[in-house]
């Protein structure tokens, strides 16, 4: 198990209820002593980015829901740093925010490619020791980040991919029930 860094995927256990985190996974873009910052990777939302973004009309991009915390603004990770300055880089080939008015320029240009920028409403939060205390808990199986996993795969299947790439007992995991009870 990993201990949380940036970089690092936080890998819902299988049974794990708390319905905005059941079956995902979340990459961390910040982690400090007073807290952690991460976004959901496999959670669409019902919008496209021009639906929440009016002045990018015709920009059909999909949005993800990043996490219960301030559900009032919206995110981006990408692989562009060159294209987007401002941009944190998270760990190898993934990069963090940047200047949003270059970035709405590009798309509407037709300059930056849709497969290479995510976009997440909200943002998955804990406080100070709050993450450590879950990870005690065995809420989360920690693994580094790969950019295949963030930007190549369908949402629905990061889950189960990022179980498999760790092998062994993990890759079993996949074949849970939500509810072992009903099995």
């Amino acid at each position: 198990m990993l201990t949380p860094s940036v970089g690092t995927l936080l890998i819902a256990e299988p049974f794990l209820k708390d319905t905005n985190f059941m079956r995902t996974v979340v990459l961390l873009c910040d982690h400090q002593e007073d807290g952690s910052i991460g976004f959901v990777l496999n959670k669409h939302i019902a919008h496209t980015l021009d639906e929440i973004i009016p002045e990018l009309e015709g920009i059909k991009i999909p949005v993800f829901f990043g996490g219960p915390v301030q559900a009032d603004t919206l995110h981006f990770l990408h692989v562009c740093p060159d294209q987007i300055p401002g941009s944190q880089a998270v760990t190898d080939g993934i990069y963090w925010g940047g200047d949003f008015g270059i970035v709405k320029d590009l798309l509407r240009k037709n300059k930056l490619n849709p497969g290479s920028i995510r976009f997440y409403i909200g943002y998955s939060g804990w406080g100070s020791n709050q993450l450590n205390e879950e990870l005690e808990g065995k809420s989360w199986i920690t693994a580094m980040a790969k950019q295949d996993l963030v930007f190549k795969y369908n949402a629905e299947d990061i889950w189960k991919e990022s179980l498999r790439l760790l092998g062994g007992d993990y890759s079993l995991m996949t074949n849970f029930p939500i509810d072992p009870q009903l099995n």
